[in-house]
């Protein structure tokens, strides 16, 4: 797959750099609200943008769980993580891995968060099932094997969107997984100083259509195809803050 032109737009965002303070702030604020909007509604929660925006500044919507509230407020702070992560140019590990995801569980399922399951699952709808619960150290600690050596000759792009399948298809937690994996491409996004992807909502089938695909019968190029365009998208709000074209 060609992602010359991904590179050019990653030049011409570099060329930039370092950015105006203020377009970062404004930026950085606008993607962690679309951003925990999107992975959260992708996977059922019913908050809208805005009363996403409202519970991020910490006030209480009437009429919705607490689950919800909690998932907003968790989503953040995992992004907060990751960030970290990227300014420490920390490579991906199960520590921290599993760091991401106790965040994203924190105060929902605490006996699970930052654990792997321990039981076997289906994904519905799903034509993969994942490996057995008792197989999940080997195959993550493959996973892990596999990012530091074959992965690191991928297009960062690339490897982004493979990190994001091989994940999901081992599928090592009983929930959270869908958040983990979406907060997972973009560290590695970052790491490689691309902007960060939002993954909308809308395009909700497209996603697990060509998730599916890849995690059951090993056919990347649609998901990998999917993801580059996610890119491509992202920096579009970059050019129009800095006010080019």
């Amino acid at each position: 797959m060609n992602f010359d032109s991904l590179d050019r737009l990653k030049l011409k965002l570099d060329s930039f750099r370092p950015l105006p303070p203020e377009v970062v702030s404004n930026l950085h604020e606008d993607l962690i609200l679309r951003w925990t909007y999107n992975s959260n509604a992708i996977e059922g929660n019913t908050l809208t943008l805005l009363e996403t925006k409202v519970v991020l500044e910490g006030i209480t919507i009437g009429g919705k769980t607490l689950r919800e509230h909690f998932e907003a407020i968790n989503h953040k702070e995992a992004i907060l993580f990751i960030e970290e992560l990227v300014q420490k140019n920390t490579d991906l590990n199960l520590h921290d891995l599993k760091a991401v995801h106790q965040l994203i569980l924190k105060g929902i399922d605490d006996k699970n968060a930052g654990r792997y399951r321990t039981a076997n699952v289906i994904i519905s709808g799903a034509s993969h099932t994942p490996p057995e619960h008792y197989q999940l150290d080997e195959k993550m600690e493959q996973f892990i094997d596999w990012y530091k050596t074959e992965g690191q000759n991928l297009h960062p792009v690339e490897r982004a969107a493979r990190v994001h399948i091989d994940f999901v298809g081992i599928h090592p937690f009983i929930d959270g997984n869908g958040r983990t994996s979406r907060l997972l491409t973009n560290f590695e996004l970052m790491k490689d100083g691309y902007p960060a992807i939002v993954i909308p909502v809308e395009k909700r089938i497209e996603y697990y259509t060509a998730l599916d695909l890849a995690c059951g019968q090993s056919n990347y190029d649609s998901f990998i195809s999917f993801i580059a365009v996610c890119v491509e998208d992202s920096f579009k709000n970059y050019f129009y803050a800095l006010g080019v074209s």
